[in-house]
């Protein structure tokens, strides 16, 4: 059974990566560019903006990295590998359920209408899933697929979806993101599956490091994570491979935004080792931190699935009444985001706010969530109903 100590920093880093996560959604609601243009133009963008966004990048790759962990951890308390699988199976398989019905209506207030997301907990569902089988491999086996897919899959970016034809769905939901129709409805495959799997895998094979010692854990993380942090330096330096986006300094001012600016979906090799690299370093100091068990960090990172749901629905359902307060009318949030495909004439023109009224707004639901998290945080540890394990 791991020891608390390494838990408890895995689950610091997590609660971190779920504060900043709840920027990027409320920036995707309520900022005044949202409707209108992505923070990562460099030719619209301010600094500002596009590091509001950038810090963000870091969520999706971090909790699918400490997922497999998790992973691992719940193997090590006595389990058998059978036993990790049906756990992966279930919960990835409820993970997928909630994406498409209670994100679903939260996005569009409807299960009827707009386009059907296929986006982060899908990815995450289907990566457990996928990792319940992966995990009877031997772990070194499987840290070598891991790596493989993570440094090689670039090579499959001139491959398009269309040259399959009718199949060009499964390629949509493997590699590259897009819009296929079923039964006449548009799906939407923001989150490709590959290399998300193998990340989370990858994540599943690191934990023999955390369960060394805490002089050769440490030494193994900074090693591994400077050694990632500097790759990503020199590949993107080269801009040959590792992204499909080369940076140039063609935009004034924007060179360095330029080479941060990698590609998420599905996510570059640059793109995993300019988040991963920092967030193992950030793991091994934050092992060094005596944190309490009301710390905001270790609250929010031991209930992700709560928070995640509960901060979602709040910033979306409160669009409403801050619509019709500021605009008289709401009926435009109804239908589908300029960004989702629907109809930018829809919104006012003078729809969303200033950068630093989301701030504001992220510091208080962050606030606001915080009881809320603990109250059920205290619950998970007082009950063992099997509905607990599953939000």
């Amino acid at each position: 059974m791991p020891p608390k100590s390494r838990v408890r920093s895995v689950d610091a880093l997590r609660g971190l990566v779920m504060i900043v996560m709840a920027l990027d959604h409320l920036r995707e609601s309520y900022h005044s560019g949202a409707m209108s243009f992505q923070p990562e133009d460099l030719t619209r963008t301010t600094a500002a903006l596009f590091f509001t966004r950038w810090i963000t990048h870091f969520c999706a790759p971090v909790f699918m990295f400490t997922t497999g962990l998790g992973a691992f951890f719940w193997l090590s308390c006595g389990r058998t590998r059978s036993q990790l699988s049906r756990f992966l199976w279930t919960r990835g398989l409820w993970l997928v359920v909630l994406e498409l019905t209670v994100f679903r209506f939260a996005m569009f207030f409807s299960l009827k209408s707009g386009v059907v997301m296929l986006l982060v907990l899908w990815a995450l569902g289907w990566s457990m899933i996928a990792l319940g089988f992966l995990a009877h491999l031997p772990v070194r086996v499987l840290a070598v697929l891991s790596i493989l897919v993570i440094v090689l899959h670039n090579l499959a970016d001139p491959v398009q979806a269309s040259q399959f034809g009718s199949a060009a769905w499964v390629w949509n939901v493997l590699h590259q993101p897009g819009i296929f129709q079923v039964a006449g409805v548009p799906v939407l495959a923001g989150y490709p599956l590959v290399p998300w799997i193998a990340v989370m895998s990858a994540g599943f094979c690191f934990g023999p490091v955390l369960a060394l010692n805490a002089v050769e854990r440490r030494w193994w993380m900074i090693r591994i994570g400077l050694g990632m942090t500097l790759a990503f330096l020199v590949i993107r330096a080269i801009n040959v491979y590792g992204d499909p986006q080369r940076w140039s300094a063609r935009v004034p001012g924007m060179t360095v935004l330029s080479f941060l600016k990698c590609t998420k979906y599905p996510p570059s090799l640059d793109f995993l080792l300019m988040t991963l690299g920092p967030a193992l370093l950030l793991l091994a100091c934050l092992e060094r931190v005596n944190l309490t068990r009301t710390n905001p960090l270790l609250v929010f990172g031991r209930v992700p699935l709560f928070y995640f749901v509960v901060h979602f629905c709040v910033l979306r359902f409160m669009t409403i009444p801050m619509a019709l307060l500021r605009y008289g009318n709401a009926a435009f949030l109804f239908q589908p985001a300029p960004s989702m495909g629907g109809t930018a004439k829809l919104y006012p023109p003078n729809y969303g706010y200033e950068l630093w009224v989301v701030y504001v707004f992220w510091i208080a639901l962050v606030l606001a969530l915080y009881p809320l998290c603990l109250w059920y945080a205290r619950l998970k540890e007082r009950r063992i109903d099997w509905w607990l394990s599953y939000l």
